[in-house]
C-alpha cells in the first residue's frame, strides 16, 4: 500500500523537527535513518556494529527475557543481566523459610548451583526483513477491515510455511506503522535458563512504592542469570547435560562512567507506544480517561494506607496490593502532568494544521487522504461518551474493589453448571477451593467493604444516570442508610470469609448454583457486568475499531504528506534502539535534578525496619568503612544515573550502551515528569532511569562476595571500541580496573 512511500523517506532527513533521543528504531535501518545522526552525538561505532546477520554485532548480545523484559549477555560464558523486579518471579520460586532469596539475596558459587527455572526463556533475534510487500499481497483499500485482516493472515502463514530457517528457529511476523508495513524476525529461544545471582530486595527493591516513576533514585535494581545451551550451542530443554551458551557477542563492562552529555544507547523491546494520535486522542487521555482512574485509586489507595499505617500486619498483608494500585496511579498523574506541562494538545493540533495545509496543497494526496483526519478526530469525540463509564467499571470490577474483582470465579461456576452439567462445575469448585485460603490469608472485609462503598458513591454521583442499575440504587448511595447497606451486602456475600466460600462450596451442584444465584452481592455483581457488556462494551468496540482503522489511514497519510520527515514505528515488543545523551533536568520553577545519584544518597533514605528504606547491615557497614574496591568515582560509589532515551514497558533490563558499545548501566524506570513519553516525548523532561553498572558490580562483588562473577566479565578501562564489536568473541580478557 505504502511501501514505495516509506522506502523513500527511510534515505531522507528529517524537515520537522524530532528532539534528539526520540524514537524507538528498528535496528537493521539503523545505516539508512540514523547512523549519521548517531555519530553526530558523539557514537563511536557503526550501524554494523549495532546489527549485522554476517558476524557478531551488538543485537547479538540481546535478549527478550521471559517475554516481558530485556536483558543482555555480558560473558562468554551466557552470564544474563536484567533487573531484579523481571527476575523476581524466579527468585521469589526458590525461596523458603530456611533460604528467603527474596530478602538474604543469592549468589552461587559456581555453576553447579545455579538454579534451573521452569518455562523461563532467552530469545534472541537472529535476522530481520521487510516483508510488506508478501503479506500485503492483494489487499486494497476498497477491502473492509475484516476482510484486509483475513487476507493478511493468509499471506503470513503462508509466508512463514514458505521462510527459510533452521529447524531450532521461529518466525515471528508483526505489523508497524499501524498496519502499513511489515517487518519478519527469525528468533532462537533458549529454554534453559538458570538463576545466577541477585541482591536481597532490600537493595534491589530500594524505595518500592515510594521512589517509583521517581528522580532522583537509589535502586540497584539488577538479577542474574545464565543461559545453557545443547552439547552444540544450539536451544534444548534443561538437562544436566546441558552446557554455558556461548554468545556471537557479548557486552564488554566500561569502569570509567558517565558525564553530562555523553552519548547513550538502550537495545531492548519496549512494549506499547501511540506516538501518532490525533490531538483528540490527547485530549481524552488527559481530561478523561487518566483523571477517572486517578481519582478512584486515589480514594482506593488513601483506605488502604489508613489501615496500613494503623497494623503492621495489614501493611504485610497489603503491600504488595498497594504497590500494584499504586504503579499505574503515579504513572498516570506524571502523564497528565507531562502532557499539560508540555502543552501536547496544542502541539497536535498544530501539527494537524500544517498537516492541513500540506494535504490541501496537493491535489492527489488531498482525493487520497481527505477526511481521514476529521472522521478519526470525530470518532474519538463520538466515543468519549462511553470513556468515563468504561474507566469506571473496569476499576472498580477488576481492579479496586477484591470482592467484585473475585465473584468472576463464581460467575465461572455457574456458567459451567448452565452449559456443561455438574460434573464440570464441580471441577471448577474444586480450583475455586484450593484459591480460597491463599485469598484470604490477605484479605481484610474492612478496607474491602469501605472502598466498595466509596468507590461505587463516586461511580453513584458521576456516571450518566441511564448507568445507574437497580443494585446500586436500592444502597441508597447518598443516604444515611448507605453504610448500613453496604455491610449488609457484605454480611451475605459469600466471599466475606473463607468459612462462608468453604460452606457454599460442599454442596451439591444444582444447590451450588442457586446458592450463588441468590446471593445479594452476585446478583450486585451481575447487575453491573451485565451492564458494561451489554450497554457499554460493544459501543467502545465499535469506535475502538473505526478508531484503528482511521489510525492506519491517517499513518499512511502522515509519511505521504510529511515526505521528508523520519519516522519511527511505535513500539510493539520487537527489538529496538533508542538513542540520547545524559542530560540532567529541570522539571518545575526552582527545581533542577543533577544526571547521576550516588551511595551517600541511599543511607540519606536509609530508614530502620521500613520495608521500602530499610537496608542490609552489611552494606551499611561497608559504607561506613568505605570499602568500595575499584567502583568508586572520587571516593564515592554511584547509583543511578538519567539520560533522554525513549523507553517504555519492556525496556526494563535493557542494557545501557556507551558510545564505544560497552555497558554502562542497566535501564529500569522513568521519571515521573516524563511518563507521558508514550504519547508525547519531549527531551525537556522525558528521562529514563538507569542503574549505574558500577553499582551493581559493587553489590556482586563486595556485598555479595561473589568476586568470581565479575571475573566472567570483560571489564574496560579506559573506554575503547570493544574488540568483539565486530567478531565473535574467542573468551574472556581483562583490562585494567577501574580508578579508585
Amino acid at each position: 500500500m505504502i511501501k514505495s512511500i516509506i522506502l523513500t523517506f527511510l534515505f531522507v532527513f528529517s524537515s520537522l523537527p524530532i528532539f534528539a533521543g526520540e524514537g524507538m528504531w528498528l535496528p537493521f535501518l539503523l545505516q539508512q535513518m540514523n547512523e549519521k545522526e548517531m555519530q553526530s552525538m558523539g557514537m563511536k561505532m557503526s550501524a554494523e556494529d549495532i546489527y549485522s546477520v554476517n558476524k557478531g554485532s551488538l543485537k547479538d548480545a540481546i535478549v527478550q527475557f521471559g517475554g516481558g523484559c530485556t536483558g543482555e549477555i555480558i560473558s562468554g560464558s551466557g552470564l544474563l543481566l536484567t533487573n531484579h523486579h523481571c527476575g523476581y518471579g524466579q527468585i521469589q520460586s526458590h525461596s523458603s523459610l530456611e533460604n528467603n532469596y527474596v530478602d538474604k539475596g543469592f549468589w552461587a558459587k559456581s555453576q553447579k548451583e545455579e538454579l534451573s527455572n521452569p518455562g523461563l526463556t532467552a530469545t534472541f533475534i537472529i535476522s530481520m526483513a521487510d516483508v510488506s510487500t508478501s503479506i500485503l499481497k492483494g489487499v486494497t483499500d476498497k477491502m473492509s477491515a475484516s476482510e484486509k485482516q483475513s487476507m493478511v493472515d493468509k499471506n503470513m502463514e503462508q509466508l512463514k510455511k514458505n521462510y527459510a530457517k533452521e529447524s531450532y528457529q521461529e518466525i515471528l511476523v508483526r505489523s508497524f506503522y499501524k498496519g502499513n508495513q511489515y517487518y519478519l524476525f527469525v528468533t532462537e529461544t533458549y529454554r534453559d535458563v538458570r538463576l545466577v545471582g541477585a541482591p536481597p530486595s532490600s537493595i534491589g527493591n530500594f524505595g518500592v512504592d515510594t521512589d517509583n516513576w521517581i528522580w532522583p533514585r537509589h535502586t540497584c535494581d539488577f538479577s542474574m542469570f545464565r543461559i545453557y545451551a545443547d552439547k552444540n550451542n544450539k536451544p534444548a530443554d534443561y538437562s544436566s547435560d546441558n552446557v554455558p551458551f556461548k554468545p556471537r557477542h557479548f557486552l564488554p563492562i566500561s569502569m570509567d562512567g558517565i558525564k553530562e552529555g555523553d552519548f547513550t544507547m538502550v537495545f531492548g523491546f519496549p512494549g506499547s507506544t501511540n506516538e501518532y494520535l490525533p490531538s483528540e486522542s490527547i485530549k481524552q487521555i488527559t481530561d478523561l480517561s487518566d483523571p477517572v482512574k486517578v481519582a478512584l485509586r486515589t480514594r482506593a489507595l488513601d483506605i488502604m494506607h489508613k489501615y496500613m499505617v494503623a497494623s503492621e500486619a495489614v501493611k504485610i498483608k497489603y503491600v504488595t496490593k498497594a504497590a500494584g494500585i499504586s504503579n499505574g496511579w503515579k504513572k498516570w498523574q506524571g502523564e497528565m502532568e507531562g502532557l499539560k506541562k508540555t502543552d501536547a494538545f496544542g502541539k497536535k493540533q498544530k501539527y494537524e494544521a500544517e498537516y492541513n495545509r500540506l494535504l490541501n496543497s496537493n491535489a492527489a494526496l488531498k482525493a487520497k487522504y481527505g477526511g481521514v483526519l476529521e472522521d478519526l478526530n470525530a470518532n474519538v469525540i463520538k466515543s468519549n461518551d462511553y470513556v468515563k463509564i468504561r474507566e469506571y467499571s473496569l476499576e472498580i470490577l477488576r481492579t479496586n474493589i477484591e470482592m467484585l474483582r473475585y465473584y468472576s470465579k463464581l460467575d465461572a461456576l455457574v456458567n459451567a453448571f448452565e452449559k456443561n452439567g455438574g460434573e464440570e462445575m464441580m471441577k471448577k469448585a474444586d480450583a475455586v477451593k484450593s484459591w480460597g485460603p491463599g485469598y484470604f490469608k490477605n484479605y481484610e472485609r474492612k478496607i474491602d467493604e469501605e472502598t466498595f462503598a466509596a468507590l461505587l458513591q463516586m461511580y453513584y454521583n458521576d456516571v450518566d444516570k441511564e448507568y445507574i442499575f437497580k443494585g446500586l440504587e436500592s444502597l441508597a448511595p447518598n443516604s444515611d442508610q448507605y453504610t448500613a447497606n453496604v455491610k449488609a451486602l457484605f454480611d451475605a456475600s459469600y466471599l466475606n470469609s473463607e468459612e462462608k466460600l468453604n460452606e457454599l462450596l460442599i454442596k451439591k451442584p444444582e444447590d451450588l448454583a442457586n446458592s450463588i444465584k441468590s446471593d445479594p452481592a452476585y446478583i450486585f455483581y451481575k447487575e453491573m457486568i451485565d451492564q458494561y457488556n451489554v450497554k457499554v462494551a460493544p459501543n467502545v468496540t465499535l469506535y475502538e475499531g473505526k478508531v484503528t482503522s482511521g489510525m492506519e489511514r491517517y499513518m499512511a497519510a502522515q509519511m505521504e504528506v510529511f515526505k521528508d520527515r523520519k519516522f519511527y514505528p511505535d513500539a510493539n515488543s520487537t527489538l529496538r534502539v533508542t538513542y540520547g545523551k545524559v542530560n540532567s533536568y529541570a522539571p518545575r520553577d526552582a527545581v533542577k535534578y543533577e544526571f547521576q545519584t550516588y551511595l551517600d544518597g541511599v543511607m540519606e533514605k536509609y530508614i530502620p525496619g521500613n520495608y521500602e528504606f530499610d537496608l542490609p547491615p552489611k552494606l551499611i557497614e561497608l559504607y561506613e568503612k568505605k570499602d568500595f574496591g575499584p567502583y568508586a568515582e572520587n571516593g564515592k560509589i554511584p547509583v543511578a544515573f538519567i539520560a533522554t532515551n525513549h523507553t517504555t514497558g519492556g525496556n526494563s533490563g535493557s542494557p545501557a550502551i556507551d558510545a564505544y558499545g560497552n555497558l554502562i548501566g542497566l535501564n529500569f524506570d522513568r521519571v515521573w515528569e516524563g511518563t507521558m513519553s508514550d504519547y508525547n516525548y519531549d527531551a525537556s523532561i522525558c528521562r529514563n532511569i538507569m542503574v549505574d553498572i558500577r553499582y551493581v558490580l559493587f553489590i556482586i562483588d563486595k556485598y555479595g562476595d561473589a568476586k568470581h562473577i565479575v571475573d566472567e566479565m570483560k571489564l574496560v578501562h579506559p573506554k575503547s571500541k570493544p574488540t568483539g564489536a565486530k567478531t565473535t568473541p574467542k573468551g574472556v580478557t581483562k583490562k585494567p580496573s577501574a580508578k579508585k
